[in-house]
């Protein structure tokens, strides 16, 4: 029997069966909350942060299950996880943890100070390991529930990888939603837009709807959904960002309707 993507449908309503059916559940999404911040977490918020989660793992998996399948594979290797980020910039996501993961020592390139000598390894980790990637392990679950749906399974260090990823992912969406509440809005929100010549200029920026999260309601000791959402705008691209701000917020809209 075919395995049934976990992936939010863009069609059709919503039930709040849809929150248990999550791969990275909102308890566990209150825990990451709980490393960065001392604020509450509603439960919108802690839905659209495993929402959000889940679209970025499932953008990365499929991408390497696109890679394993050029050489007829099924099982993932960290191989196919690198194909992955270099084919989308916008699965590039999880940059505190590729600094820990042997997968991609070979890839960081060379940092120099400014007389010349080579910044090791070791110095650019920092002394402190990060929240992320030391609670990188409670996401394995999440993630071989993701992997299974997709119909793809991993070896133990590209589970490992995606273990790292998810969590460093939605720590720093964490903390920069913690920080969306402190500072009433979002403060380096910015875009960029192309003006074709001999054609109109794009309309005033207030009519883009993720501008729209720039600024902030509610509470100051809350975070909220819409706070998620604002933070995603900071660590998401393009189309991969869209569609996480569209199912989160669909997901939020529906769970809390029903």
């Amino acid at each position: 029997m075919p395995t049934q993507p976990l992936r939010t449908e863009r069609s059709g309503p919503q039930t709040p069966s849809v929150v248990t059916d999550l791969p990275f559940k909102p308890q566990l999404v209150k825990a990451v909350f709980r490393d960065v911040t001392s604020l509450h977490v509603s439960r919108p918020a802690a839905w659209a942060a495993a929402s959000v989660t889940q679209t970025v793992l499932t953008e990365i998996i499929d991408g390497a299950r696109s890679a394993a399948a050029e050489e007829a594979r099924k099982k993932l290797i960290p191989k196919d996880l690198i194909s992955a980020i270099e084919r989308n910039v916008e699965a590039e996501v999880g940059s505190a943890w590729y600094l820990h993961s042997p997968t991609f020592h070979g890839l960081m390139g060379e940092v120099r100070k400014a007389d010349g000598a080579l910044v090791s390894l070791r110095e650019r980790r920092g002394a402190r390991t990060p929240s992320g990637v030391a609670g990188a392990h409670r996401f394995e679950a999440g993630v071989r529930r993701l992997l299974g749906s997709r119909g793809v399974r991993a070896v133990p260090a590209m589970v490992r990888d995606l273990d790292g990823i998810a969590s460093v992912f939605l720590t720093a969406l964490a903390r920069d939603a913690a920080k969306v509440v402190r500072e009433g809005g979002v403060k380096r929100f910015g875009t960029v837009s192309l003006v074709v010549p001999g054609e109109p200029a794009p309309g005033p920026l207030l009519k883009n709807p993720l501008l729209a999260l720039s600024t902030r309601r509610g509470d100051g000791r809350t975070v909220g959904g819409d706070d998620v959402l604002a933070a995603v705008t900071m660590h998401l691209l393009g189309d991969l960002r869209q569609r996480a701000i569209t199912e989160a917020a669909e997901m939020t809209r529906n769970t809390s309707a029903n």
